[in-house]
């Protein structure tokens, strides 16, 4: 990990460029992810995209030798599942699309959970609980308040509807590097760990398991499942602690309407 790193005003202008591309990005793969697709065939659409239309780069693309530019985790894979042409998404699995972008010298992360088809109502409440979690951990950046209030926000409201976090895996800076310090655990206790300061850039990622915590890593090196095969679900944005609150640089289409109401009065406050 690299050191603190605190983002000018110039610097965070063009981190929420590279946000809003890769926020397109998610809204372009909507219009393709569906029954029969393949985890490979998304992540060459979504590669076209970001190197043809966004005339940006896949910042994921060859990072500690990774030969993809995403991450795709289906059903009980937890995170890094490698795209593959021979996995085609099924009605009723839920799969994590995990996308990191560059633009401008500057690097953002976001993911993002699709239901295909008719999935179970335990599924789409996973799912949905995971993404709420993710956001209670966001509302809880501001400056001042600790990383531990972060994750404090994040387990209790997992542990509260009977999910486990997953704990090996965390969030962490980013910026001109994929990843900069601090990690950004997703379990603490209110007060405890590194303050929040405005000009830091970090990602909130939860990781929600329907079973058990344990997790296993796959023989590729990469693929992270749960232990039980039991269901995991995961969110992501690229988060900026601004002077009164937070700013979510990867915001997508359809969540501004949900929760810019939110966020000016979080950073009112």
């Amino acid at each position: 990990m690299a050191e603190l790193r605190l983002k000018t005003a110039p610097e965070l202008k063009l981190m929420r460029e590279s946000g809003r591309l890769l926020a397109s990005v998610f809204s372009y793969l909507d219009l393709h992810i569906d029954v029969g697709i393949s985890t490979m065939d998304i992540n060459n659409l979504a590669e076209k995209y970001i190197i043809e239309q966004l005339k940006a780069r896949p910042a994921s693309k060859g990072q500690y030798g990774y030969q993809y530019a995403l991450n795709t985790s289906v059903n009980h894979v937890v995170c890094h599942g490698v795209p593959s042409d021979n996995q085609k998404l099924k009605s009723g699995d839920i799969v994590n699309v995990d996308i990191t972008l560059e633009q401008g010298g500057f690097i953002t992360d976001s993911s993002k959970m699709y239901m295909v088809g008719e999935v179970t109502p335990l599924a789409k409440r996973l799912v949905d609980k995971t993404y709420e979690a993710m956001w209670a951990g966001i509302r809880a950046v501001k400056p001042a308040a600790t990383l531990g209030d972060v994750g404090h926000a994040i387990q209790r409201h997992a542990e509260k509807h009977g999910y486990s976090i997953v704990r090996e895996y965390c969030g962490h800076g980013i910026g001109r590097e994929m990843h900069e310090e601090p990690q950004v655990l997703h379990f603490g206790q209110p007060g405890k760990g590194l303050v929040l300061r405005e000009g830091m850039t970090l990602t909130i990622e939860p990781m929600l398991n329907q079973g058990k915590a344990k997790v296993k890593l796959k023989k590729d090196g990469w693929t992270v499942v749960t232990s039980d095969k039991k269901l995991s679900a995961q969110w992501e944005h690229t988060i900026a602690v601004t002077s009164t609150g937070y700013e979510v640089l990867t915001l997508r289409d359809e969540e501004h309407l949900e929760h810019s109401s939110a966020i000016k009065l979080q950073t009112l406050n």
